[in-house]
Formats: C-alpha cells, sequence, structure tokens
C-alpha cells in the first residue's frame, strides 16, 4: 500500500518539485560564499518546516553548515539509509541574477541547476513521502552538505561519521547524460604548490635574479609526465600565476595542481613523485612548497555496493528506467569517503543532467520524478 502511495504522490510533486528548484538554483552559492550556501539551507530547512519533518543546524564557521534531517519511527535505533548532496556551486556571486532559472524545451537551466540542488530537491520529496506516508523499513537521514566542490574541507568529517553509522548512502549527484548512475569514481587530490625565487632588474641586473617562473616551468613538465592514461592517471597543473613586472626576474610562482586516480594503491605512489619534483631545485636558488587544498578519495564498488546497485537497479525498471545502468566517472564526489569507511553506496541518482560547472549546465526536467520513484523502492525494499 505504502508503495503505491509514494509513487503516486511522488508523480504529483512534479511541479512542486520544480518550484523548490527554481527557489535554490535563485540563490547564489559558491563554495565560498558562506551567505549564499547558509541562504539556500534555510530554503531547505522551511520545507522540512512546513512537512514537520525534524532537522538540525550543524554550524561551521567558515564553510556553510550541515543540515541534518531525519524521518523515523519513534524510539528506532536501527541504522539509518543516508540521502546525501551538497548544495554549493562553482559559481561566484550574481550568476543566479545573470543565468536566472529557465525551461526550454524540456530543460532547466540555471547555476547548480543539475549539480546539485536537483538531487537535493529529489532526496527531500522521498524523504517528505515516506514521513507523510510511513513504509520505510529503516530510518532515513538527510545530509545537505556545503563544500563539495572544493574538496569538503568541512563536510568530510561530518560525512564520514554519517557514513559510518548508516546502512546504505545514496548520493544524488547528477545522473549521468546517458540515464545511467555512478558506481565507480576517480579520487583527487588538489595541491597548491609555491615558489620563491629573487628578484632582479631582468636588463642590468639579470645574473642576480632567479626565475621562480622558470623553476616552475620545470615542475610543471615534470608533474605533467607522471600521467599515465592507461592507468587512469592524470595529473594537470590548471591554475598558474607569478612574477612582478615583465622586467624583473620573478621572485615568486605558483601553480595549483590536480591529481586523479582510480586505484587506491597509486595515491602514495604518485604523490611520493609530486614531493621529489617540488622539492628539487632544476633553477638554482628557488625552493618551493606543496600543500594539499582539498581531496577526494576513489569510488570503488565493494561486494555490498554492487547489490545495493542491482536492488537500486530492479526500482527503476519497474518505474520505466529500463536501461539504466552503472557507469564509471572520472569526476570525483563525497560519494568516495562513505564508500572508503565501508558502507555501500551508490553515487549520480539524481536528476539526469549535463554539461556541469559551465554556463550551459541543463537537467532533464521530466526524469524529477521517475528518479525520485526509483529511490524511493530501492529504500522500500530495505
Amino acid at each position: 500500500m505504502a508503495e503505491a502511495q509514494i509513487t503516486d504522490w511522488l508523480a504529483s510533486q512534479k511541479q512542486a518539485m520544480i518550484d523548490l528548484l527554481r527557489d535554490v538554483v535563485s540563490i547564489d552559492s559558491g563554495s565560498y560564499d558562506k551567505a549564499g550556501v547558509d541562504a539556500v539551507g534555510v530554503r531547505f530547512e522551511r520545507h522540512f518546516a512546513e512537512h514537520g519533518i525534524p532537522f538540525r543546524r550543524e554550524s561551521h564557521s567558515t564553510f556553510g553548515d550541515a543540515i541534518h534531517a531525519e524521518v523515523a519511527k519513534p524510539g528506532s535505533n536501527e541504522k539509518p539509509v543516508l540521502l546525501m548532496g551538497h548544495r554549493d556551486t562553482v559559481f561566484g556571486k550574481g550568476e543566479a541574477g545573470r543565468r536566472p532559472f529557465t525551461i526550454r524545451d524540456g530543460r532547466a537551466y540555471g547555476p547548480g541547476v543539475a549539480d546539485m540542488k536537483s538531487g537535493l530537491v529529489m532526496n527531500v520529496f522521498v524523504a517528505t513521502a515516506f514521513h507523510k506516508f510511513g513504509g520505510a523499513p529503516h530510518p532515513i537521514k538527510v545530509l545537505i552538505t556545503s563544500d563539495e566542490e572544493i574538496g569538503s574541507p568541512s563536510s568530510r568529517p561530518v560525512i564520514e561519521r554519517e557514513g559510518r553509522s548508516a546502512r546504505a548512502v545514496f548520493n544524488s549527484e547528477p545522473g549521468r547524460p546517458t540515464g545511467n548512475v555512478v558506481t565507480g569514481r576517480k579520487g583527487g587530490i588538489f595541491m597548491h604548490m609555491a615558489i620563491t625565487g629573487k628578484a632582479a632588474h631582468s636588463g642590468a641586473n639579470f645574473a642576480a635574479g632567479v626565475s621562480a617562473i622558470g623553476e616552475l616551468a620545470h615542475k610543471i613538465v615534470q608533474i605533467h609526465a607522471l600521467t599515465n592514461l592507461d592507468k587512469g592517471i592524470t595529473l594537470n597543473v590548471g591554475l598558474v600565476s607569478g612574477g612582478q613586472s615583465v622586467n624583473t626576474t620573478a621572485p615568486y610562482a605558483e601553480g595549483q595542481i590536480d591529481l586523479r586516480y582510480v586505484d587506491p594503491a597509486d595515491r602514495a605512489r604518485i604523490m611520493a613523485a609530486i614531493e621529489k619534483i617540488v622539492a628539487t631545485s632544476y633553477v638554482p636558488g628557488t625552493s618551493a612548497t606543496l600543500t594539499i587544498k582539498g581531496e577526494f578519495v576513489p569510488v570503488v564498488q565493494s561486494a555490498e555496493s554492487k547489490a545495493l546497485f542491482e536492488k537500486y537497479q530492479a526500482a527503476a525498471r519497474q518505474v520505466g528506467l529500463t536501461t539504466l545502468q552503472g557507469e564509471f566517472s572520472g569526476g570525483c564526489a563525497d560519494s568516495g569517503f562513505t564508500a572508503a569507511v565501508g558502507t555501500p553506496t551508490i553515487c549520480g541518482l539524481g536528476p539526469v543532467g549535463g554539461l556541469a560547472h559551465t554556463p550551459e549546465e541543463y537537467l532533464e526536467v521530466d526524469s524529477i520524478v521517475p528518479r525520485a520513484q526509483a529511490l524511493a523502492l530501492a529504500i522500500l525494499r530495505g
């Protein structure tokens, strides 16, 4: 009985889901914009309050607060199912005004519409359905985090703690453009490399100078050479800056490094190689430091996660998603943290979208209801 009530109710809530999505996409929430990220959180808290769902806020002084909500029978001490997602985006202040939420030809557009505000909307409506009709074999926890796009510096310990206490984790990052979900992901480390040289007039006193930019160039070549596409290892120095003026040897330079890998065993080996490159002075007189700014761990599919995916896949077939498969993604996500603590985890369960992190980011509007129904049925089947 609860199964039909829940799936029918979710079908009736399509416009309400779109309305909530419009509200949260219309609020700028770049990762470093605590006020904006928290404002999105307040909108979700309002939804919980309107539906009588208990929630609490776990505060953080620098980044957005973590929001927790729970649907459970009184006195239940069973391990919950965790529905997880982040509300920060990669976009700066003013982007929501420049690119407001719109729907054209069945697709919704706007900053964060797919990555991943629609997944959060889906999660809260699924939780609301169980609060309204009951039927969940286990408690349901909703976790809305704040800083995934920069490696979850404040949210990682929260995610790991909640993941350890959960029986299963569904992370509602966007469904792939193929309609698939994500059963494996790369790990990633984001690093900052700072190089010190010595300034000198590049015409009158060139020999006295030590170029930090010259040193950076050597290091970039060496770091990029660590890429091994056959093993899924990529190195990218994606941002560089440095120097004082065109006629001065550069006293300072910096580069930001993105490492992606598949096999957890490769992490230590590649990091040791990067650290050696940073410690080596190719231009005599320079020095350098390396700082890890953020890190994700891989999602490696365990036997338990495979069984969880198969249960979800069967539920998806029941609501018409007959071609849905598991897919590997080179992108990183918070799901790696819960997979790494041993909790069965699947990712990319959110509504289908694509072109994340670009002005062309889109969401397939008609995917919202069936993806919500598939998640609800997977929860019902324990």
